[in-house]
């Protein structure tokens, strides 16, 4: 039997852990390849190098497969995306870095593969796209925002309205680069270029929110 909160199997240890670290990479590239409807629980057993009888001893079904993949590509990233907030910069360096960082965290491939199923398949399968809301920009949105709070609070930036200044932030940095990449556009994206957006990006947001 399931644990329904974290998609674990009730037996633990090292070889449990790897099996599961298994199930999900297996499980990433066939939402990648075939959709979240093209991607059955039998091809996915297959392609991990698994039984069906083993992988529904870890999933009780696709859809809370699907969220384990999305929660451990946030959880693996985030934190490391998230630095620069918990770093105690000046607010112009802790938002380019931010930029940064947010820029490289959507141009990697799989949270590039992740996005495409999600928008391919909403329409169809709503729960899809919450379960990557939940997970992604909705922690996204809300780390900033405390952060913006703070630095209001601290008379460093004027935020009248963190949640929508937070996904103001966000929207910029997805300019040029990212909408490229995600229409699979050429389009350089070096350090230099990364620098470049995140430096327009944090101009523009601080000459709306700078406290001066």
């Amino acid at each position: 039997m399931t644990n329904q909160s974290t998609g674990s199997p009730k037996h633990s240890g090292e070889a449990a852990t790897a099996k599961r670290e298994q199930i999900l990479k297996g499980a990433h590239e066939i939402f990648a390849e075939y959709g979240y409807e093209g991607a059955s629980m039998s091809v996915i057993a297959r392609h991990t190098g698994v039984s069906k009888g083993t992988l529904y001893n870890y999933f009780d079904n696709k859809a809370e497969l699907f969220t384990a993949v999305v929660k451990q590509k946030t959880e693996r990233d985030l934190p490391a995306a998230f630095r620069p907030v918990n770093a105690d910069l000046p607010p112009r360096e802790t938002l380019h870095a931010l930029a940064r960082s947010t820029i490289a965290l959507i141009i990697a491939p799989t949270t590039l593969s992740l996005y495409r199923v999600i928008i391919s398949e909403a329409r169809h399968f709503p729960h899809l796209a919450e379960t990557f809301w939940e997970h992604a920009p909705a922690i996204c949105i809300d780390t900033l925002a405390r952060w913006l709070t703070d630095r209001t609070e601290k008379k460093e930036l004027n935020v009248p309205d963190p949640m929508f200044a937070a996904e103001q932030f966000y929207t910029l940095c997805q300019t040029r680069i990212v909408t490229r990449r995600r229409f699979e556009l050429p389009v350089s994206t070096t350090d230099a270029d990364i620098d470049r957006i995140a430096d327009a990006t944090v101009t523009m947001f601080l000459a709306v929110y700078s406290a001066s």
